[in-house]
């Protein structure tokens, strides 16, 4: 059965932080709030909980789209490919935010991500997974939960979550309401900004 773990935006515990980052070090699967909506996460470095979350979501892990959870750019030379000044410029105006990033990737991506040619950058504008991230010290993979019945408390709902994820997650992190729109996702590989899906992000960002 998962934990539900209370956690407060403006000031996250350092003890309950420090539990999630041990469980994620040990390959558990944790829900956590973004600001969007609440993501699935583990350890971009641990093979094996990366396979549990491709198949919850009925993918095959060489072939899932999953975005990284980053603290902030200080760690995006870790796996994206150098950028120009162009580029960094609309990542610095616009993260942390709301906004799913698409880059170059580089070489030193996880080794069950190496045939990818892209990565999905996240920064999202929340201190809980900010705070795993920087405890952690590597970013998290991280994919959205989703409904097979379109319930909208199911993805907003600490508790709700908790109940419909129990036997399939070690931690849920109840960090109160979540929204119900998911993150903008931008490709920056391209010559110019391509808006791959409108979400809560505005598109008036360029």
């Amino acid at each position: 059965m998962a934990e539900l773990l209370k956690i407060y935006d403006e000031n996250p515990s350092q003890k309950h932080i420090n539990k999630v980052v041990e469980t994620m070090r040990n390959g558990g699967l944790v829900i956590y709030p973004t600001d969007t909506v609440y993501g699935l996460g583990c350890d971009i470095t641990n093979t094996s909980a990366l396979e549990k979350i491709a198949q919850i979501k009925g993918v095959k892990l060489e072939k899932a789209n999953f975005s990284f959870i980053c603290e902030d750019l200080s760690n995006l030379s870790d796996y994206v490919k150098q950028i120009d000044s162009a580029t960094f410029k609309i990542l610095k105006r616009n993260l942390p935010g709301p906004y799913t990033f698409i880059l170059p990737g580089n070489n030193n991506l996880p080794n069950v991500f190496k045939k990818k040619k892209t990565v999905g950058i996240r920064v999202p504008d929340n201190n809980i997974c900010r705070s795993i991230v920087s405890n952690l010290g590597n970013p998290i993979v991280s994919t959205s939960i989703y409904d097979d019945d379109e319930v909208i408390e199911y993805t907003t709902d600490p508790e709700l979550i908790k109940e419909k994820w129990d036997n399939l997650v070690d931690i849920v992190i109840d960090g109160g309401y979540g929204d119900n729109s998911p993150s903008t996702v931008i490709d920056l590989t391209k010559a110019e900004p391509e808006v791959i899906r409108e979400g809560k992000g505005s598109i008036e960002i360029m």
